[in-house]
């Protein structure tokens, strides 16, 4: 596949879904390069940001971004993959912050938690209208305080063990149609060793805690 982007730092990709702009505040602290996924780059034009890249099948962007930014755009026809994961297949980046992929339609917001697992050598963390989202590594660490919301959803049949939750996950068999757990809470720092394909959950504040998960 073509690498449209190679970058050496975090970077930002921004869909057509809600957005609100401190939610590219709060990326932009920790991530430089600007992505659009198609329609996202309206939500740039709108906000005032100029984007590295436009990428995707483009049905969705405005002609007033096609004026703007024509030279920028790199039109991927294939209707295999979302635009979304046409930025995770084109773009590499050592970690991702995807501001933009949930609200709106729920089809796309379950398209982009499919994404996520089914990429899972890409870092990738989604900023959504509470919370911060990313798929578990086999071992995962989160240095945040008791009390804190630690949501697991299997997105495929799950097993494994924790420390640090109020209610702990050994010896649980999870899956999408069975036991899930959501709205769980840590007791102080959490770890979790999973098997299997299991999105965290975190109140949007963690995000740095999340980026740290996934960097350990």
């Amino acid at each position: 596949m073509e690498t449209i982007v190679q970058s050496n730092y975090g970077v930002i990709l921004l869909g057509g879904g809600a957005v609100d702009g401190s939610d590219l505040a709060l990326a932009q602290r920790y991530a430089q390069d600007l992505i659009c996924a198609d329609g996202g780059a309206d939500h740039a034009l709108a906000f005032g940001y100029t984007p590295k890249v436009i990428l995707g099948d483009m049905d969705s962007c405005s002609d007033a971004v096609r004026a703007i930014w024509g030279e920028r755009i790199h039109v991927i026809a294939e209707q295999d993959t979302t635009d979304f994961e046409k930025c995770l297949i084109h773009i590499d980046a050592p970690f991702y912050l995807a501001v933009g992929f949930t609200g709106r339609r729920l089809d796309h917001t379950l398209a982009a938690m499919n994404a996520v697992v089914s990429h899972a050598h890409r870092r990738v963390v989604i900023v959504a209208e509470e919370d911060v989202i990313f798929r578990a590594p086999a071992r995962c660490n989160l240095d945040v305080p008791s009390g804190a919301r630690v949501s697991l959803f299997p997105m495929g049949p799950c097993v494994g063990r924790s420390s640090g939750l109020t209610w702990p996950i050994d010896g649980l068999q999870m899956a999408p149609a069975a036991r899930i757990g959501t709205s769980n809470a840590a007791t102080g720092p959490v770890t979790l060793d999973v098997e299997g394909e299991m999105l965290v959950m975190l109140d949007k504040q963690y995000l740095f805690e999340a980026l740290k998960a996934l960097a350990d």
